[in-house]
């Protein structure tokens, strides 16, 4: 398991939050800010859940102790989804409440298409009391555009990405070039009505259009952050910045890694290259 975390660290900012926080002061010094994930999901029994939940307000003192520039993101099936809405909501509660003593934000990540409705609905009832809170919409549902639409509404932040989990065609577009027509249609969206939008993409294209729509509407660069994972287009992070736009990376972290490093094995065939070609080396 050693070499396999060794490949998977490209990824993965360590299992330790120390390891983390260093890892964000490398990016604040690049210019980057952060939004740290503490990995794991689908939990079914309240200890557990109780138990990340804590971690998570401990991290919060952690980012605020060490003086970095760090959000978080928090996974709704981690924090007790599966074992009750109301539970759930209860404990993210806890979350934003810390989060918001510290002045900090926190992003409710959006799983896989069982869960959207779920966790839209703990979403805007926690928006109500938390402004703090912003939501994740994957440009390749269906489903997007309204609730792009609803959230635009209510004055929500949120983080536009393509989409990670596979989904049958009745629920998301399957093709990359028409999810890249939605995305750019959802991002408009965002960047003419929304608050803050985060355009969350590693496509090319779909940076070099985002620039070219903010400066024909006249939209100024710290209306809006780009947003990538760790370890991905690092080249990239940094000339977005050298260009003076905003960027933020998403860190995960934690022991919970096997299932994340797959999904971004599956994700781009880069990344499979990457590792295969690690596999060689001293």
């Amino acid at each position: 398991m050693s070499l396999l975390f060794r490949l998977a660290s490209r990824f993965v900012a360590g299992e330790r939050v120390d390891q983390a926080v260093t890892s964000v002061r490398k990016l604040n010094s690049k210019g980057m800010t952060a939004s740290l994930d503490i990995l794991g999901e689908n939990v079914h029994d309240k200890t557990t859940a109780d138990r990340a939940v804590q971690a998570y307000i401990n991290l919060l003192d952690e980012i605020h102790a060490a003086g970095i520039d760090s959000n978080i993101s928090v996974k709704l099936t981690m924090t007790g989804l599966d074992i009750g809405d109301d539970y759930c909501l209860d404990n993210v509660s806890r979350i934003l409440e810390k989060a918001r003593t510290l002045n900090n934000f926190a992003r409710i990540d959006m799983e896989g298409s069982p869960y959207t409705e779920r966790t839209l609905k703990v979403f805007f009832e926690l928006h109500k009391k938390y402004p703090n809170v912003g939501a994740v919409i994957q440009a390749y549902l269906h489903r997007s555009e309204r609730d792009i639409d609803a959230l635009n509404a209510a004055g929500a932040r949120v983080r536009l990405c393509k989409g990670a989990y596979r989904e049958p065609p009745e629920v998301a577009i399957q093709k990359m070039s028409d999810i890249r027509v939605n995305y750019r249609k959802l991002a408009e969206k965002l960047l003419t009505g929304g608050v803050y939008p985060a355009i969350a993409t590693h496509d090319s294209s779909l940076i070099k259009w985002t620039k070219q729509f903010a400066a024909e509407r006249g939209i100024a660069n710290d209306k809006f952050e780009f947003q990538m994972l760790y370890g991905i287009r690092k080249g990239t992070q940094e000339a977005t910045v050298r260009e003076g736009y905003r960027m933020r990376i998403y860190v995960p972290f934690g022991t919970h890694w096997v299932p994340y490093f797959y999904r971004r094995l599956r994700e781009r065939k880069e990344n499979v290259w990457f590792v295969v070609s690690n596999l060689f080396k001293g």
